[in-house]
């Protein structure tokens, strides 16, 4: 006697297959940040007294650091997703002078190191920043595992 899978057993086992994995992936986590201060404002380089010759973080940064950590404590957000990530950038200009887009990820990735939301921006494979037609003076951060040709890293 010869066995025959019943029809559709194979599509049936993909949807499955699918479906358990779109189970077991974190969705993705949206923060709605401050707009940061730029890399050129972010940081001192101190060239007299006790310090001098070292490069710390200005008070513009430090207080944009607060503030992200006041949202992410406000927003009951306590880690990225665990492995690899893929982070897009929407940037919401404050006003409509020009601005490099380049300007912006390095104070936001720094300051979601700081906090703890990850354990270090060297996890993203995949950072993405663009500029909205919007204006307002915000980031939204978009926080997800990195997917690679459909397989979670």
């Amino acid at each position: 006697m010869i066995f025959a899978p019943a029809m559709g057993s194979l599509a049936e086992t993909m949807a499955n297959a699918e479906f358990a994995r779109e189970r077991a992936m974190p969705k993705p986590i949206t923060l709605v940040l401050p707009y940061p201060p730029s890399v050129n404002t972010y940081w001192r380089h101190l060239s007299k007294g006790p310090l001098a010759g070292r490069t710390l973080i200005s008070e513009r940064g430090r207080d944009f650091r607060k503030a992200v950590a006041e949202t992410l404590l406000v927003e009951r957000i306590r880690k990225a997703p665990e492995g690899n990530l893929a982070v897009t950038i929407e940037a919401r200009m404050p006003d409509k002078r020009k601005r490099d887009l380049d300007n912006i990820p390095k104070a936001v990735l720094d300051a979601l190191t700081h906090c703890g939301f990850w354990v270090d921006d060297s996890l993203i494979d995949d950072l993405r920043v663009w500029r909205s037609d919007r204006t307002g003076g915000e980031v939204i951060v978009t926080v997800e595992p990195f997917v690679r040709a459909g397989r979670l890293l």
